[in-house]
């Protein structure tokens, strides 16, 4: 049975139509897309705040609202730490990373990697961030979908098809300033989404304290559990050393993300711009646990995973919202609509962020080897909104088979793990390790993915098991259907499983990184030694030990470098080489 209204109809429309308008007004404004650049990097014009909210709203999807509450109520409150994570990572970010891939100012980060590699380097690495993103836009795209299937009623491909569709209307149209704006729209009915959630818990349990009483009875606040076994699912330990990992793969060396750096004006704009969505990140992830306790206060003592009202953990807020808001017409409209716009803002970042390293390390160059000129702006414009359209479609299709992937936090993780890990290591070895050559960077990518891929999509694994809840609460009828289904299982002796395959998913990242960048040393120092040393490929604390090997390779072979950059002093302010 479902209630949807009149005015949550009109709620969740009214979204849909102010985010496709938003592309439209930008696709019609300023520069007007004459050139990839205000295309691709808005001019490299757009303000700290509205770049802060995008940052965080590109992260922040669906699979966070939804998947976070879910882990909470089924595994305790202690993935709330992982927030610590994003203070520790910002500072690696901003002082190693950031500074090269601003300052060099490429439309595609994987650019890099050429200049410090070689062609090949950037044309794997790019074709793996690709797989990724197309694999991570199907699982977001599906998230919603859930919570719109279980409030409303619409069918699962129903929801996928609208969202998709909104989606990739106003990011082809648009391109990356409606991409920003709409995000600083959405990340708004993002909170709001939470706040209904959590305002309807404290109206009914008459204030917070209540709610964290039923949480600490019932095992949900393990914030203390410093265990440093590898296969403890969460510990202190393997939130952050995995979470921070995590966090720089996405936030440093991630197309996504750099790209929207490059939309600031300079190198402290695009800094400021991360420190400021670091309260907004920590708010909503906060907000989304505290939903997790929320949950756990309607339902500890009626599961309703266990008697089968609901098929999957990321169901239970959406059923949430069926069994407590009806009385409150719009406010599950409003609920539906910041799952939408949780989607919404990480696909059109990810839709946006594919065409334009689609466009640079594959088409444009492959144009300029075949005519020996360069593209027209006005065909490169073309050429990315096609991309953009057809990798919106390609993420609808996807999203119908993300079903199969299981909880929908879990799966988000796994693929950030198996592929972040490996492409964090080949930039790391990239600006801090002069020694790494291309053959290295190559070999030690290639035994980090199969070596990932392995730990992340191998098994068998055992079953997760979810803390105790009860069923005392249930009336009988629910008792008799639990009795009658074999939905629940009882936890599995783990030991039964091989070791590997008993490993936090939230340790994937942490060993596909050091199997890549072990691998690609050894290799560096086996094979033809970096020739590669111009200062402005490598991070600011390698400065100016670069540029004195760089001065002496010079006196040696005046002629001998390739690349022609500013080493006297550090760049402040990116180029665009295509567009002058």
């Amino acid at each position: 049975m479902t209630f949807f209204v009149a005015l949550d109809y009109a709620v969740l429309g009214a979204v849909l139509c102010i985010s496709a308008g938003i592309g439209i007004y930008y696709r019609f404004s300023g520069g007007k897309q004459k050139t990839n650049q205000e295309y691709l990097l808005g001019g490299r014009s757009q303000g700290i705040v509205p770049v802060a909210f995008s940052i965080m709203a590109s992260f922040m999807s669906a699979i966070t609202l939804l998947g976070t509450s879910a882990e909470i109520y089924s595994h305790g409150f202690i993935f709330v730490t992982i927030n610590f994570t994003y203070i520790a990572a910002i500072p690696i970010i901003t002082n190693f990373y950031m500074p090269v891939f601003f300052n060099l100012g490429y439309v595609s980060v994987y650019e890099y990697l050429e200049k410090r590699f070689g062609t090949a380097t950037r044309l794997a690495c790019s074709l793996v961030f690709i797989l990724q993103g197309v694999l991570y836009m199907g699982v977001v795209l599906y998230a919603p979908a859930l919570a719109l299937e279980a409030v409303s009623g619409m069918s699962q491909s129903s929801a996928i098809l609208i969202v998709g569709f909104v989606c990739v209307f106003y990011s082809t149209i648009g391109g990356i300033k409606a991409v920003i704006m709409t995000d600083v729209f959405q990340s708004l009915l993002m909170y709001a989404a939470l706040f209904c959630v959590i305002g309807v818990s404290l109206v009914n349990a008459h204030g917070i304290s209540e709610i964290w009483k039923v949480a600490e009875e019932n095992g949900r606040i393990n914030l203390l559990n410093f265990n440093l076994d590898p296969t403890e699912r969460h510990s202190l330990f393997s939130i952050f050393i995995g979470g921070v990992f995590i966090f720089i793969s996405l936030f440093g060396v991630n197309q996504i993300q750099v790209q929207r750096y490059l939309t600031t004006k300079d190198l402290g704009a695009a800094s400021r711009s991360l420190w400021l969505a670091l309260p907004l990140l920590s708010f909503l992830e906060v907000s989304a646990c505290l939903c997790g306790l929320c949950l756990l206060y309607k339902y500890h003592d009626c599961d309703p995973i266990r008697t089968g009202r609901v098929k999957s953990n990321d169901q239970l807020m959406p059923l949430f919202v069926l069994d407590t808001m009806g009385r409150y017409p719009g406010l599950p409209g409003l609920f539906v609509a910041g799952m939408f716009s949780a989607a919404l803002s990480t696909i059109s970042g990810a839709i946006n962020s594919l065409a334009a390293v689609t466009l640079e390390d594959y088409i444009r160059p492959l144009h300029s080897y075949l005519t020996s000129d360069t593209m027209e702006h006005r065909r490169s414009v073309l050429l990315s909104k096609i991309l953009a359209l057809a990798y919106g479609c390609i993420c609808i299709g996807i999203a119908f088979l993300s079903k199969y992937l299981g909880s929908v936090l879990q799966a988000a993780f796994t693929i950030f793990g198996v592929v972040g890990g490996p492409l964090l290591a080949v930039f790391t070895l990239g600006v801090l390790v002069p020694l790494c050559n291309e053959k290295g960077a190559l070999a030690g990518l290639f035994c980090g993915l199969i070596f990932s891929a392995w730990l992340g999509f191998g098994g068998p694994k055992p079953a997760v098991p979810n803390l105790p809840t009860s069923l005392d609460g249930c009336s009988h009828q629910q008792q008799l259907y639990f009795n009658g289904t074999t939905n629940f299982k009882s936890e599995e002796d783990s030991t039964e499983f091989s070791y590997l395959y008993r490993i936090s998913y939230m340790y994937y990242v942490l060993l596909g990184f050091l199997t890549t960048f072990l691998v690609g040393i050894i290799v560096s120092c086996f094979t033809k030694r970096n020739s590669k040393l111009n200062p402005a490929l490598y991070s600011p604390c390698l400065f100016k030990y670069m540029q004195k090997k760089y001065d002496a390779q010079l006196r040696l072979n005046p002629s001998g470098d390739q690349f022609k950059m500013m080493i006297n002093s550090k760049p402040t302010s990116c180029s665009i080489e295509h567009e002058t």
